[in-house]
């Protein structure tokens, strides 16, 4: 008999090694290494040291079933499960079963003689060890399920690299340690695709806890979570936790349309460091608490990282109605999923007839990460409108998320593809270096950064606040953000589009931020930002170069109340700069406000007939407008700024709109300002039609060139009437331009320069073009000096 094999009488001796594929030493450095012992040791040493335990070598853990001879307390190896080298060699120690030990086939394996042989991996476990076959026809989502369990157990990770496995009915494999998949693809048959369990999950180590708040407590909590709170004392116990208040007495976001108008809970979604630290801004205010749950968040993070999935695209069975899980649910804080591929079985479309809740499912968790995956968004809009999918379908989606980043993911698709994210309460979120379909928040999105992203045609829809900041990130679409009409198009907080470019797609109305709610109470302010800053923005119409249809920087509805007597915010700053347009010669136009007259600026702003204290700036810096030919010079709908309109309205209060405007650089300026209080400033600009019936304020043109440009002749070119004065320094008029001909004996009509004759409002240093005159040199007439004088010094008194 060889040194360490495994002692049996001879006569059994005789067959069993019939049967054998392999027996060795426990020397051999394979089975060494599994005992813990050096390669320079002896086989006597070694079986010393294992207390007289050997370890056996068998070619299967199918053989392992039919054995007889092996006693309790043995160590038996393989060399694989089903074959030699199928990957799922392993080592077992032989017991008595128990009822904590059932045999399952894989982990605890029975044999001929009652005992069952139980894996023994302390390092890492792969699905071969569980007897995954990979053939196409088994469901090896079984053994894989029963692998994740052991690993969760034992807390090792499941390392297994390569390989194709094919799970169909098995769901709910929980994941709770770390994943190492490699090159393993996984074959998902949607047909058992699950309304309430998705194929993985993934969960946290401790269970979220319902807080029993005492009055005191509450009354504590109720006064410090409110905006701007960063630190609660009380709650320094939970560091590490994440907390979820909400109060379902008090609906909000009820949601416009043919939806249900129950809305959600006012809720709140953060995480507490040390010292009670809050991390998450809060953006509400409660009168009351009715659960405060914590959740322990794990202290180390777990990483899933390889692997490939198909899936079938099929519908699934037995008439299953609604949203269906398929793929990856985290619900464990602190996760990192990377280095995936998600796509359709070669051959296979997407044919389902019901919506998916999203391959990667997030759930109620603080700091998780998708990185480098390729995902993809789900058919929806298909041409045969018999088989339009009812409801959104998406690749990823998510509620109660703080701090989650996507960074390099791929998920595009066309015009029939609905978009690959849908979530909502979604805090602090990131994305970076992704190309995507679509970016999508439902309901409160509050923070949100996206940063060198190419956005596809299903765009940026979101609603909610804080810091909307967007940089070098080319959007293919008609509006660069979408806010959601359903939930209110609100964004409570500061907009930054930085160097990003809009490519318009079609021929329709085109807008850098579109805000269109409906005048309906959502239960919560709406309105348009707090600041919006546009800089170094492309609209790139090489797609759609004959597109005529104007594009808006801002595209706003025309009120400023609902008919409940909502008042809707405005942004107390607004920067539109360094803003180009390639691809048609057709600039861009900024916004329409024509009631600015019960807006809420959250400051207040004040006109006492001799003062404008302005709450709102708007400034226009080297814009690239389009260039306009109103019909005639009251033409407002040729106007690329409007506030206010032709019948004057009393203002609500001091924190109405009350802004100051500033032009600098632009050419081609349109601008009506009508029964309105604003103040505007032009410098360096050149300007077809200002029409100001009306204004209370002031207008000053610094270095501007004003040549009214329109087709037909209807009163003054300019209407420039303002109580408290209108300025010109170092300007230059031009001959006005009618129905395409430079007209010079126009000059008469622009309102405030009548050539010898009068001159309005205050000049310092006004010129006359060339046109004009040399208009009036070939007719013969002469400027008179006093006429001269004016325009080179007038006071607006001197009238």
């Amino acid at each position: 008999m060889l040194p360490g094999s495994h002692k049996c009488k001879a006569k059994k001796e005789i067959t069993e090694c019939k049967a054998l594929v392999l027996s060795v030493m426990v020397c051999l450095t394979f089975a060494m290494h599994r005992t813990g012992i050096s390669a320079q040791q002896t086989p006597t040493d070694s079986t010393e040291r294992a207390s007289d335990v050997t370890v056996s070598r068998y070619g299967t853990a199918e053989l392992l079933r039919s054995l007889t001879s092996l006693d309790e307390g043995a160590l038996a190896e393989t060399a694989g499960f089903y074959a030699p080298g199928d990957g799922g060699e392993a080592l077992y120690r032989i017991q008595k079963p128990n009822n904590a030990l059932p045999p399952n086939g894989a982990d605890v394996i029975a044999l001929k003689n009652g005992r069952v042989a139980v894996l023994l991996e302390s390092e890492a476990v792969n699905y071969r060890m569980f007897g995954a076959v990979g053939d196409g026809q088994s469901d090896d989502g079984v053994q894989i399920k029963l692998a994740h369990g052991y690993a969760n157990r034992r807390r090792i990770p499941v390392v297994n690299l390569s390989g194709e496995f094919w799970i169909k009915q098995v769901n709910n494999i929980e994941i709770t340690t770390n994943v190492h998949w490699g090159h393993t693809t996984f074959h998902i048959d949607e047909r058992f695709n699950h309304k309430r369990n998705p194929r993985f999950v993934v969960l946290n180590d401790e269970p979220t806890q319902t807080l029993e708040l005492d009055e005191e407590t509450k009354a504590i909590l109720l006064a410090k979570i409110r905006p701007g709170v960063q630190i609660i004392d009380e709650l320094a116990p939970y560091a590490g936790c994440l907390f979820t208040v909400e109060d379902v007495k008090d609906r909000i976001g009820i949601r416009a349309g043919n939806y249900s108008k129950r809305g959600w809970a006012r809720e709140e979604l953060f995480y507490v460091e040390e010292e009670g630290r809050i991390i998450g801004d809060i953006a509400w205010e409660f009168k009351d608490f009715t659960s405060v749950r914590a959740t322990a968040c794990n202290n180390v993070y777990l990483i899933i990282e390889g692997g490939g999935f198909r899936v079938s695209g099929d519908t699934p069975a037995g008439g299953s109605k609604g949203y269906h899980h398929l793929g990856i649910s985290i619900q464990r804080s602190r996760t990192i999923v990377r280095e995936q591929w998600v796509g359709l079985e070669k051959g296979h479309r997407d044919v389902s007839m019901e919506p998916r809740s999203g391959f990667y499912e997030l759930r109620g968790v603080y700091d998780v990460t998708l990185e480098n995956i390729r995902a993809m968004p789900w058919e929806k809009n298909r041409r045969d409108r018999s088989r339009v999918v009812a409801h959104g379908t998406y690749g990823i989606s998510g509620a109660r998320m703080l701090n989650c980043t996507f960074r390099n993911l791929t998920a595009e698709g066309g015009w029939v593809a609905w978009g690959v994210f849908g979530t909502n309460l979604n805090k602090n979120f990131r994305i970076e270096n992704c190309r995507l379909n679509r970016i999508d928040v439902h309901f409160h999105c509050w923070n949100l950064y996206i940063r060198d992203c190419t956005i596809g045609f299903k765009g940026i829809t979101i609603t909610g606040g804080g810091d909307l900041f967007v940089t070098d990130t080319t959007r293919d679409g008609n509006s660069f953000i979408s806010f959601r009409r359903d939930y209110g198009a609100k964004w409570d907080g500061r907009i930054r589009l930085r160097g990003c470019t809009l490519k318009p797609t079609g021929n329709g109305t085109v807008s850098v931020l579109n805000h269109h709610m409906a005048d309906f109470d959502y239960q919560y302010p709406i309105g348009f930002g707090r600041s919006v800053i546009v800089e170094d923005m492309l609209i790139d119409y090489s797609a759609a170069p004959e597109s005529t249809a104007p594009c808006w920087l801002m595209d706003i509805v025309p009120f400023s109340r609902t008919e409940t007597g909502a008042r809707l915010f405005f942004p107390s700053t607004i920067e539109f700069s360094d803003v180009r347009v390639e691809g048609r010669e057709q600039g861009v136009r900024l916004l329409r406000i024509p009631n600015p007259h019960h807006y809420d600026l959250r400051r207040k702003g004040r006109y006492d007939g001799s003062k404008l204290e302005a709450n709102c700036t708007l400034v226009v810096d080297d814009v690239q407008l389009e260039k306009m030919v109103p019909k005639h010079p009251n033409d407002t709908d040729k106007v690329h700024l409007l506030i206010g309109a032709e019948d004057a309205n009393d203002y609500a209060d001091q924190v109405s709109l009350f802004p100051e405007i500033h032009y600098t650089d632009c050419d081609n300026v349109s601008v009506y300002l009508g029964n309105c209080i604003a103040s505007a400033f032009f410098d360096r600009c050149s300007v077809n039609t200002v029409t100001a019936p009306g204004l209370q304020g002031e207008l000053v043109f610094r270095d501007c060139r004003l040549q009214p440009n329109v087709q037909e002749v209807q009163g003054d070119f300019y209407t420039l009437e303002s109580t408290l004065g209108t300025r010109f320094t170092n300007c230059t008029v031009h001959a006005p331009i009618v129905n395409g001909i430079a007209n010079p004996e126009l000059v008469n009509r622009t309102g405030f320069i009548e050539i010898n004759g009068t001159v309005r409002h205050y000049h310092l240093n006004t010129a006359l073009g060339s046109r004009i005159t040399a208009h009036y040199r070939h007719q013969g007439t002469g400027l008179n000096p006093d006429f001269i004088a004016m325009l080179k010094l007038h006071h607006e008194m001197e009238e």
